[in-house]
């Protein structure tokens, strides 16, 4: 119990950390890429997503999943709405927001979930990794 409110702790801080990050960078005025910041297509699939709603399409939720589910879609829908509409930020700033938020969302829906459910949630991550990676070895002589 102590480890799990540890871990949602972490995760939830450092959620915070990397957009407060974001914000300081867009109220600094520095919003030309960096070189380093650029990425290349195989660095950026590297750092895809760990989840995403195809993972979550094939599950049967409780009625109380279901529930917990719709407020945290509508929490973050809300946050969404208002980086779209932040005239402060840059396109590339709202986006890495946008994924933020996304991640966040998956996060949250991953936790509500059953073992039963997270077991299916990681083997269908599995999967996908592993095929995508067949699909790179065959694209790469």
């Amino acid at each position: 119990m102590t480890k799990n409110r540890f871990r949602r702790s972490f995760v939830a801080a450092a959620g915070f950390t990397v957009l407060g990050a974001v914000l300081i960078r867009a109220q600094s005025g520095s919003h030309g890429p960096v070189a380093s910041d650029t990425l290349t297509s195989s660095e950026a699939d590297s750092r895809r997503d760990f989840l995403s709603a195809d993972d979550f399409a094939l599950l049967t939720y409780s009625s109380e999943q279901k529930a917990t589910i719709d407020k945290i879609h509508q929490d973050i829908k809300a946050r969404m709405r208002a980086v779209a509409r932040d005239e402060r930020l840059n396109a590339d700033q709202k986006d890495a927001m946008l994924q933020g938020y996304t991640r966040i969302e998956y996060r949250r829906v991953y936790a509500v979930l059953t073992p039963e459910q997270q077991m299916q949630i990681r083997n269908s991550v599995r999967a996908r990794r592993e095929a995508d990676q067949a699909a790179k070895k065959k694209l790469s002589p």
